[in-house]
């Protein structure tokens, strides 16, 4: 269905990739995968259109429609929630709305006859005349109520808006589709949905994602973006991780190999070239050794975050009490008496649909937002390490990012400043960029440098992995799983849930809770039973 060939993008001096031959079959989901910067976007949106080749070409199949997932959540905001669906279809759409236009006109021969025409293609695009029940299907199977599909973009929230552009790519049903972070902002109930839906995809689909559980639920393949190339693995992203594992190891011993072979080589050219008996042979290892090609062997792009949360001070026996919390905002009651009491060995995955009060009830426990009944109760010890959601609208200034971490403890060791970025990935001169030039993704990993710097024994993380790459998230799970502390964490990533959740706390619709002892997937279990 799609074909790229000799493909090539690069910005001035700096290529992102080259050479780049593949052919996206009917049948087949590709994720799309590699590290930040490597331009898994940027080949996306050349696969659309969006982004100008800089060598090469992207052939569609005549005839295929094309869905792009709609990146901007605000384009439709006088739309209603129905029309911006329909709007997927903007075939359909156009013809549709000046039908409805030209019904208010006063009859006439020539209107009569643009009707019929306007009444073709509705046939060609809808054949079965069900456009309205297709789309209040959809949004009802995204969690809006029949009697909100008339209400306009412009009066739901930001991750309702990105719901209804998921409805607007999938609901013409196109043969190729382009996703890019298509569960960003979602909670687990539409993540499942959209999984079901992409799983019956019957055309050829690239998706871009940092969720290892979305990838491995939805892709048939993977396409890897490294080493300026772009390499195709059959099977779902647990497949690629073992096999690319697997050839990491033997390029790393075939390198050594020839490092150690190249000492070799030079050691004995350097003691026997001005020998006039060895002069022959060392002619011979020089031979030798000027063919052997190190740099053959690419070392990936690829760089793996070591996240290590340590505590100066362990936490006693009393950590934390919630009592009877209630949380309205005007009519609309949010936290509806809440409490729970932790234990030491606790480490708490906070989930709950996208609205239902989990970042009211984090600002609850840190004391910035009061609630309207109930109290919070920390224990005597409990130092609190806090992941705020808006991360990356706090992190602003002019500093660098040294010198941002060094403002929260002048008394910290220099090197372990250092350490805590350089850990992040933050090495070198990068620790003396300009907090205004980082990216999202890149503030979300100076705060969790914050955190391994203050050594605290309470973690409160909300959304941590937003804006973080695959190799990120699982650094970060890893390093909440050896964590000695206390934890509270909101996420809807279930690959980072099921590393490290001892206990489960499920905020509900009514603003109660579902307190369940044990591991994510325990939960699922006992859902799935009833």
């Amino acid at each position: 269905m799609v074909k790229i060939v000799n493909l090539k993008k690069a910005f001035g001096p700096r290529v992102l990739f080259q050479d780049i031959n593949l052919s996206l079959n009917a049948g087949k989901r590709y994720g799309l995968i590699g590290a930040n910067g490597a331009g898994k976007t940027t080949f996306l949106k050349m696969l659309s259109g969006e982004e100008d080749i800089t060598e090469g070409e992207v052939q569609i199949q005549s005839g295929k429609k094309v869905g792009v997932l709609g990146q901007n959540q605000y384009a439709f905001e006088d739309f209603t929630l129905a029309d911006a669906v329909l709007y997927g279809n903007k075939r359909l759409y156009d013809a549709i709305k000046e039908k409805e236009k030209l019904y208010l006109e006063e009859y006439t021969d020539e209107i009569g006859e643009r009707l019929g025409e306007l009444e073709i293609i509705c046939c060609e695009e809808d054949p079965t005349y069900e456009y309205d029940v297709k789309i209040t299907k959809i949004l009802e199977s995204l969690g809006f109520p029949a009697s909100t599909h008339e209400d306009l973009m412009s009066t739901v929230t930001g991750g309702d808006k990105f719901k209804v552009l998921l409805a607007q790519v999938l609901f013409p049903k196109p043969d190729i589709l382009f996703l890019d972070e298509p569960t960003n902002n979602l909670d687990m109930h539409t993540i499942a949905w959209l999984e079901n839906q992409l799983q019956h995809h019957d055309g050829t689909m690239v998706v871009i994602s940092h969720d290892r559980h979305f990838l491995n639920a939805v892709c048939t393949h993977i396409l890897d973006v490294d080493f300026k190339k772009i390499r195709e693995f059959t099977g779902t992203y647990d497949d690629w991780y073992i096999a690319s594992t697997v050839i990491a190891k033997q390029n790393q011993v075939s390198r050594e190999k020839k490092l150690k072979e190249k000492e070799e080589l030079e050691a004995f050219v350097r003691r026997f070239s001005a020998n006039a008996s060895k002069a022959k042979q060392a002619t011979s290892r020089q031979k030798q050794l000027d063919k052997l090609n190190i740099e053959a062997i690419e070392v990936s792009s690829r760089r793996d975050p070591s996240i290590v949360f340590k505590q100066e001070k362990p936490i006693s026996k009393e950590i934390l009490e919630v009592k009877n919390i209630h949380k309205s905002y005007g009519d609309e009651k949010v936290l509806n008496g809440i409490s729970f009491m932790m234990e030491k060995k606790d480490k708490i995955a906070l989930i709950g649909a996208n609205g239902v009060g989990k970042t009211t009830l984090c600002e609850i426990l840190m004391e910035n937002i009061k609630p309207d009944e109930g109290e919070v109760k920390w224990g005597a010890t409990a130092q609190v390490s806090y992941f705020p959601q808006n991360t990356t609208d706090i992190i602003q200034g002019d500093h660098t990012l040294y010198d941002w971490l060094r403002d929260f403890d002048r008394q910290a060791d220099i090197a372990e400043i250092r350490n805590c970025l350089g850990r992040m990935l933050f090495n070198g001169q990068e620790q003396e960029k300009s907090i205004k030039n980082c990216s999202g993704g890149e503030k979300h990993r100076m705060m969790l440098s914050k955190i391994m710097l203050e050594k605290r024994n309470f973690l409160l993380l909300d959304e941590p992995t937003n804006h973080l790459d695959l190799e990120a998230i699982i650094a970060l799970g890893e390093g909440i799983r050896a964590y000695e502390g206390s934890v509270i964490c909101v996420s809807h990533d279930r690959e980072l849930l099921d590393a490290f959740a001892t206990r489960i706390i499920e905020i509900q619709e009514d603003g109660t809770i579902i307190d369940f002892d044990g591991t994510y997937e325990e939960f699922l279990a006992t859902k799935e039973d009833k």
